[in-house]
Protein backbone atom coordinates (compact mmCIF):
# COMPACT_ATOMS: atom_id res chain seq x y z
CA UNK A 1 0.00 0.00 0.00
CA UNK A 2 1.32 3.41 -0.89
CA UNK A 3 0.59 6.49 0.78
CA UNK A 4 0.92 9.74 -0.49
CA UNK A 5 0.58 13.03 0.19
CA UNK A 6 -1.83 15.06 -2.59
CA UNK A 7 -2.34 18.76 -3.23
CA UNK A 8 -4.71 20.69 -5.44
CA UNK A 9 -4.26 24.05 -7.36
CA UNK A 10 -6.06 25.59 -4.19
CA UNK A 11 -3.32 24.20 -1.96
CA UNK A 12 -6.18 21.46 -0.67
CA UNK A 13 -3.83 19.22 0.80
CA UNK A 14 -5.29 15.59 1.61
CA UNK A 15 -4.00 11.62 1.21
CA UNK A 16 -4.25 9.65 -1.18
CA UNK A 17 -3.78 5.58 -1.02
CA UNK A 18 -2.94 3.48 -3.54
CA UNK A 19 -2.02 -0.45 -4.29
CA UNK A 20 1.03 0.92 -5.83
CA UNK A 21 2.77 4.14 -7.64
CA UNK A 22 1.12 2.93 -10.96
CA UNK A 23 -2.27 2.49 -9.73
CA UNK A 24 -1.90 5.93 -8.75
CA UNK A 25 -0.85 7.23 -11.92
CA UNK A 26 -3.50 5.43 -13.38
CA UNK A 27 -5.99 6.50 -11.96
CA UNK A 28 -4.62 10.43 -12.07
CA UNK A 29 -4.36 9.76 -15.95
CA UNK A 30 -8.16 9.02 -15.83
CA UNK A 31 -9.28 11.81 -14.21
CA UNK A 32 -10.33 9.35 -11.33
CA UNK A 33 -8.62 11.39 -8.96
CA UNK A 34 -10.16 14.60 -7.44
CA UNK A 35 -9.64 17.05 -4.46
CA UNK A 36 -11.94 16.11 -1.85
CA UNK A 37 -12.98 19.71 -1.41
CA UNK A 38 -12.68 21.54 -4.80
CA UNK A 39 -13.40 18.15 -7.18
CA UNK A 40 -10.16 19.54 -9.02
CA UNK A 41 -8.83 16.78 -10.98
CA UNK A 42 -5.57 19.11 -11.51
CA UNK A 43 -3.65 16.40 -8.29
CA UNK A 44 0.25 16.79 -7.51
CA UNK A 45 1.84 14.83 -5.97
CA UNK A 46 3.66 16.49 -2.37
CA UNK A 47 6.91 15.61 -0.83
CA UNK A 48 6.83 13.37 2.41
CA UNK A 49 8.42 11.47 4.57
CA UNK A 50 8.61 7.65 4.90
CA UNK A 51 6.22 6.29 8.15
CA UNK A 52 7.68 4.00 9.84
CA UNK A 53 5.36 2.13 12.26
CA UNK A 54 6.72 1.22 15.72
CA UNK A 55 5.07 -1.04 17.99
CA UNK A 56 5.96 -3.24 21.46
CA UNK A 57 5.13 -6.77 20.83
CA UNK A 58 1.66 -7.35 22.06
CA UNK A 59 0.97 -3.68 22.97
CA UNK A 60 0.20 -1.16 19.78
CA UNK A 61 0.96 2.59 20.04
CA UNK A 62 -0.81 5.21 18.81
CA UNK A 63 -0.49 8.59 19.16
CA UNK A 64 -2.09 10.01 22.35
CA UNK A 65 -5.58 12.25 21.07
CA UNK A 66 -8.02 14.17 23.93
CA UNK A 67 -11.15 15.38 22.00
CA UNK A 68 -12.62 18.37 24.10
CA UNK A 69 -15.98 19.68 23.34
CA UNK A 70 -17.29 22.99 25.80
CA UNK A 71 -19.47 25.72 25.40
CA UNK A 72 -18.18 28.75 24.43
CA UNK A 73 -18.25 31.90 26.41
CA UNK A 74 -20.89 34.37 24.83
CA UNK A 75 -18.42 36.82 24.94
CA UNK A 76 -16.34 35.10 22.96
CA UNK A 77 -18.03 33.10 20.28
CA UNK A 78 -21.57 30.58 20.34
CA UNK A 79 -21.82 27.14 20.13
CA UNK A 80 -19.41 24.12 21.19
CA UNK A 81 -15.85 25.05 20.93
CA UNK A 82 -13.71 21.57 19.78
CA UNK A 83 -10.02 21.22 20.84
CA UNK A 84 -7.73 18.38 19.66
CA UNK A 85 -4.77 17.51 22.00
CA UNK A 86 -1.83 15.35 21.21
CA UNK A 87 -0.84 13.61 18.23
CA UNK A 88 -1.39 14.84 14.26
CA UNK A 89 -4.72 15.99 13.25
CA UNK A 90 -3.78 17.01 9.64
CA UNK A 91 -5.89 14.48 8.29
CA UNK A 92 -8.57 15.13 10.78
CA UNK A 93 -8.70 18.80 9.84
CA UNK A 94 -8.63 18.00 6.38
CA UNK A 95 -11.42 15.19 6.60
CA UNK A 96 -13.57 18.11 8.90
CA UNK A 97 -12.83 21.11 5.87
CA UNK A 98 -14.32 18.47 3.30
CA UNK A 99 -17.39 18.02 5.24
CA UNK A 100 -17.61 21.20 5.74
CA UNK A 101 -17.50 22.23 2.15
CA UNK A 102 -19.54 19.56 0.89
CA UNK A 103 -22.79 20.80 2.84
CA UNK A 104 -21.81 24.25 2.27
CA UNK A 105 -21.81 23.16 -1.81
CA UNK A 106 -25.23 21.77 -1.06
CA UNK A 107 -26.57 24.31 0.96
CA UNK A 108 -25.53 26.84 -2.18
CA UNK A 109 -26.13 24.52 -4.99
CA UNK A 110 -30.06 24.61 -3.18
CA UNK A 111 -30.64 27.77 -2.61
CA UNK A 112 -31.53 31.45 -4.54
CA UNK A 113 -28.87 33.86 -4.11
CA UNK A 114 -31.33 37.06 -3.53
CA UNK A 115 -27.75 39.73 -2.71
CA UNK A 116 -28.59 42.45 -0.40
CA UNK A 117 -32.59 42.12 -0.90
CA UNK A 118 -31.98 38.93 1.81
CA UNK A 119 -34.38 40.37 4.68
CA UNK A 120 -37.04 41.91 2.38
CA UNK A 121 -37.05 38.73 0.27
CA UNK A 122 -37.23 36.99 3.11
CA UNK A 123 -40.11 38.77 4.59
CA UNK A 124 -42.06 38.03 1.17
CA UNK A 125 -42.01 34.60 1.72
CA UNK A 126 -42.73 34.13 5.64
CA UNK A 127 -45.86 36.26 4.78
CA UNK A 128 -47.11 34.56 1.92
CA UNK A 129 -46.22 37.26 -0.62
CA UNK A 130 -43.73 35.32 -2.50
CA UNK A 131 -43.03 31.37 -3.26
CA UNK A 132 -41.70 29.34 -0.52
CA UNK A 133 -37.91 28.46 -1.40
CA UNK A 134 -34.09 28.55 0.38
CA UNK A 135 -32.75 32.16 -0.16
CA UNK A 136 -29.39 33.47 0.74
CA UNK A 137 -27.80 36.40 0.40
CA UNK A 138 -26.33 39.26 2.99
CA UNK A 139 -28.15 41.63 5.67
CA UNK A 140 -27.00 43.42 8.58
CA UNK A 141 -26.90 41.63 12.15
CA UNK A 142 -29.65 44.26 13.70
CA UNK A 143 -31.84 43.32 10.68
CA UNK A 144 -30.83 39.46 11.09
CA UNK A 145 -32.25 39.51 14.81
CA UNK A 146 -35.17 41.56 13.57
CA UNK A 147 -35.85 38.88 11.57
CA UNK A 148 -35.75 36.45 14.46
CA UNK A 149 -37.86 38.52 16.11
CA UNK A 150 -40.74 38.03 13.78
CA UNK A 151 -40.11 34.46 13.68
CA UNK A 152 -38.24 34.10 10.55
CA UNK A 153 -35.28 31.54 10.68
CA UNK A 154 -32.58 32.78 9.29
CA UNK A 155 -28.95 31.46 9.89
CA UNK A 156 -25.33 33.13 9.16
CA UNK A 157 -23.30 31.11 6.98
CA UNK A 158 -19.64 31.44 7.38
CA UNK A 159 -18.20 32.91 3.81
CA UNK A 160 -14.12 32.30 4.37
CA UNK A 161 -12.80 34.23 1.60
CA UNK A 162 -10.68 31.78 0.40
CA UNK A 163 -12.96 29.19 0.04
CA UNK A 164 -15.74 31.28 -1.89
CA UNK A 165 -14.60 30.40 -5.11
CA UNK A 166 -14.64 26.87 -4.40
CA UNK A 167 -17.94 26.68 -3.12
CA UNK A 168 -20.35 26.53 -6.43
Amino acid sequence: MKVYNLACPLDHRFEGWFASEEDCLAQQEKGMLACPLCDSVEISRMPSAPHIARSVPGKELAPSTELTVSKADKGNLSGDVVALTGGDHSHLEAQVQAAFLRGMRDLVGRSEDVGNSFAEEARKIHYKESPERSIRGQTTLDEAEALRDEGIEVMAMPMIPIFKNTLQ
